[in-house]
């Protein structure tokens, strides 16, 4: 097997880019995931070539056959990254590196081939240098980019694929939380569980969010707005909410707790990022364990102030209520808490370049030429 070595991307621009006034209507109330730009990059891997044939094109449908392996045994995985507009016009890309990792991590896990990092990066650079206009200037909103790959090859023995497509697309999205931010309610869900030790629960692929569908319904079916993973073996262990990672804030705003890594959960880019943050804002940080109990009797003594859930979507997003099977509480007195919104304020300053980013986390993207 040949590998490219080489980062290049051909360039094969839209022939029939939207207008400026076209994207203005588009942008102004774009959703989520509704509204894509003009353009994407593709990259295919076989066997015997490698990575190979890598350009940036207008954004289009696929063509897949019937038997196309992804339809069959869901070798899909995929990333979520940010790009923001700046205070001086320009646009940077929030820590795409980590994506990168994370990417190949979870091809890995799925027997996929794993991408490499200048490749990776190469393609995010691309398309936001060809759709930097598209990159919003309305507060809070951001352009998110979606990276995936597939199996393509057309048969249906079961073995790992010996083709697929890196495909990168982008879409300009609306803050998670337009105005105030509110806080959510949760179902801590006891039926049903989201991943195992040495299953694919750190693995960012398609088959982990099918299979939390059926547990997001009942938790809606409850009247709560996301749901809590327990742990797989005792349906003890706070886990995930969602696609999102959870934080506890203790000892009175000075301590924050997050379930630690432990082959169940995915490693959030932002979860990282908090971590790094939260000791210059004068927290404690702490990868731990925490049960549903001792999250009911923290909010019920007032040793658990305020939980939050962080994400690429959402960035954090404040919990106020939490249901069970066993009984339902508060989190304080229901509403979003200073260390929440601190820490909210801080990484948002930090990604739209309103302050220092002494981290080098931001990589800037200059339009193309």
């Amino acid at each position: 097997m040949t590998t490219a070595s080489t980062s290049r991307i051909d360039r094969q621009l839209s022939s029939s880019p939207r207008s400026q006034a076209e994207r203005a209507a588009l942008m102004a109330d774009p959703g989520f995931g509704r509204v894509h730009t003009d353009h994407m990059v593709a990259i295919r891997w076989t066997v015997d070539q490698g990575w190979h044939d890598a350009r940036l094109t207008a954004y289009q449908p696929l063509q897949l056959d019937p038997a196309a392996m992804v339809l069959h045994y869901g070798q899909a995985i995929f990333e979520g990254l940010k790009a923001y507009r700046q205070p001086d016009g320009g646009v940077a890309v929030f820590r795409p590196e980590e994506n990168a990792a994370r990417f190949n991590r979870s091809a890995h896990r799925l027997a996929m081939p794993e991408l490499p990092h200048e490749l990776f990066l190469a393609a995010v650079d691309e398309l936001v240098a060809a759709d930097h206009a598209w990159v919003p200037t309305a507060e809070g909103q951001s352009l998110y980019l979606r990276p995936f790959m597939i199996a393509t090859e057309a048969q249906v023995g079961m073995r790992p694929a010996f083709e697929y497509l890196f495909l990168l697309i982008a879409f300009p999205v609306t803050p998670f939380f337009p105005g105030e931010v509110k806080p959510v309610t949760v179902w801590l869900s006891d039926e049903y569980v989201r991943a195992a030790v040495g299953g694919t629960g750190e693995a960012k692929c398609a088959g982990n969010y099918a299979g939390s569908l059926l547990a997001q319904r009942q938790a809606a079916e409850q009247g709560c707005d996301q749901v809590v993973w327990l742990d797989a073996v005792e349906r003890r262990w706070v886990e995930e909410m969602g696609g999102m990672n959870l934080f506890f804030v203790l000892d009175g705003g000075k301590r924050l707790l997050t379930p630690a890594l432990t082959g169940t959960l995915l490693p959030g880019v932002v979860r990282d990022s908090l971590l790094t943050l939260a000791p210059s804002l004068g927290l404690t940080v702490e990868q731990g364990r925490i049960s549903k109990d001792d999250w009911r009797k923290g909010c019920e003594d007032g040793s658990i102030g305020e939980v939050f859930a962080c994400g690429t979507a959402a960035v954090i997003a404040p919990v106020g209520h939490a249901k069970s099977a066993t009984g339902n509480w508060s989190v304080g007195d229901g509403s979003a808490g200073p260390v929440t919104m601190r820490l909210r304020a801080a990484l948002l300053d930090l990604q739209y370049g309103r302050a220092a980013d002494p981290y080098g986390w931001l990589r800037p993207v200059q339009p193309a030429s």
